[in-house]
């Protein structure tokens, strides 16, 4: 009889706690490093050309295919069939599944959305159960049939760019349910990239509703400031306000610390929250070379790079190689740095502003940090720092300190 009742007991605690297959442990855990791949970069030319090959899989706990979309009718649209599916391309999709034979303890996920998808379609489908409830079995197959451990939506925004600012943000919340519904029990982890936005935060989401149901909340505390929307200098992602920031109302809260503490105090639990972390910088063309503090007057975004060849945008990899002997300042408030050089300024992330942030994490007990993307890191080490310094200062800052 004591045999039986201690059997019942053992047998009662394992069921109790356990978990689904693909769930996170939130007390167990290590510290997330969710690595996105930006797939469309197999295209860049010169050293700037990125594929599945250049990822170093030791450096990350998630990586994330970078995307795919979604049509009208739920189904999932292959946006580049060469880049992702074909054997005789680049064949995305089945090489970057293989990295977990060199780290067994990798999880990779499918990733939709982003902001070239815009809103529009995604508000449709989240609106229609029917619709939703394909998505989600057509999600799922389409897991099983590539070998992906989970799903990751990056839908820009809810009640944004096309969407419908009444009802996305509750249809959001009910598009996850039944991902999760279909997904979970059958061991695929769900996550969710949100904005960091404090002015988005409320209309898009459901905080706590989208807290209970993700494994992962990846917070996009970046792209506060660039040239497509203002017309003054600002950094890409500040960790603090600077103190000319609160002469100016709507930019207070445009920071790291804001965007992550509002998510925490509106009800998402801190150890689902991954901080984004951007290898890129915003640049300006300054109105004045000799004006370069912050808030500035710009005319528009810097010179396009050699491999990103984007107006307002460079990669820390064009950065180191091209503009390592430019002058280099040192924000002591937003603890981030920027480079000057004639008319061109830019703000970025390096070591020691990512080691400010990865203590962020730390001390706020964050899930781990998120990084956007492998592609612009140095990571064929042409500035001899090291291959992939910034996703190197991101593990060493998370692990060292945690």
């Amino acid at each position: 009889m004591n045999k039986v009742l201690i059997c019942l007991y053992i047998c009662t605690i394992s069921f109790v706690n356990a978990k689904p297959q693909g769930s996170i442990d939130l007390e167990t855990q290590q510290k997330n490093i969710v690595c996105y791949f930006a797939s469309w970069t197999v295209y860049r030319t010169g050293k700037g050309t990125f594929n599945v090959n250049n990822i170093d899989s030791s450096l990350c706990t998630h990586i994330n295919f970078a995307f795919v979309g979604l049509n009208a009718d739920a189904t999932i649209h292959v946006l580049d069939p060469w880049e992702s599916s074909d054997p005789s391309g680049f064949n995305g999709f089945k090489n970057i599944v293989a990295l977990k034979k060199n780290n067994p303890n990798l999880k990779v996920l499918l990733s939709m959305g982003g902001w070239n998808e815009g809103s529009a379609i995604y508000s449709d489908v989240a609106s229609d159960p029917v619709r939703r409830r394909k998505l989600a079995e057509n999600v799922l197959q389409f897991l099983q049939q590539w070998g992906f451990d989970g799903f990751d939506i990056d839908w820009e925004y809810p009640g944004y760019r096309g969407g419908n600012i009444i009802i996305d943000r509750d249809d959001f919340t009910e598009l996850l349910r039944d991902l999760s519904s279909t997904l979970k029990p059958n061991g695929y982890l769900l996550t969710a990239a949100v904005s960091g936005s404090v002015d988005k935060i409320d209309t898009a989401y459901d905080v706590k509703g989208i807290n209970e149901i993700l494994d992962m909340i990846n917070v996009m505390v970046y792209d506060y400031h660039g040239q497509d929307y203002e017309m003054f200098v600002g950094h890409v992602s500040p960790l603090y306000a600077s103190s000319l920031d609160l002469q100016h109302d709507k930019n207070a809260t445009s920071n790291v610390k804001s965007g992550m503490e509002y998510w925490i105090s509106h009800g998402g639990v801190a150890a689902k929250l991954n901080l984004g972390i951007v290898t890129y910088g915003r640049t300006f063309t300054l109105a004045d070379p000799t004006n370069y503090s912050l808030y500035a007057p710009t005319v528009g975004g810097g010179l396009v790079g050699p491999y990103t060849q984007q107006i307002g945008i460079l990669g820390y990899n064009e950065i180191c190689e091209y503009h390592l002997r430019t002058n280099y300042y040192w924000d002591d408030e937003q603890k981030v740095p920027h480079r000057v050089w004639g008319n061109q300024w830019v703000g970025f992330e390096d070591k020691r502003s990512i080691e400010f942030k990865t203590k962020f994490a730390i001390d706020h007990q964050l899930g781990g940090v998120m990084v956007w993307s492998l592609d612009t890191d140095d990571f064929r080490n042409t500035c001899r720092g090291g291959a992939y310094p910034l996703l190197n200062a991101v593990k060493k800052g998370l692990y060292a300190l945690s």
